[in-house]
């Protein structure tokens, strides 16, 4: 590893994963699929791989606290 550049999973949290995010809002895993699905939570896809950057969680509460985006159901 460069010296030089910091270690950078000292730098960025962890993304999550649905079970994680969902744990998080107080929801099941299908719900925040669902979220994500209908583009309401953006998602970081990986092929398969499907993780959550816990900034836009963050974002999407504060927005569900406005009232926006409908929340989660």
């Amino acid at each position: 590893m460069n010296r030089l550049a910091p270690d950078l999973t000292e730098a960025l949290p962890p993304l999550l994963t649905y079970r994680q995010a969902a744990q998080v809002l107080g929801v099941t895993d299908r719900t925040l699929r669902t979220l994500v699905r209908e583009g309401r939570l953006p998602a970081v896809r990986f092929g398969r791989s499907v993780r959550i950057d816990p900034a836009d969680l963050r974002r999407f509460i504060d927005s569900a606290k406005r009232g926006e985006n409908g929340g989660a159901r």
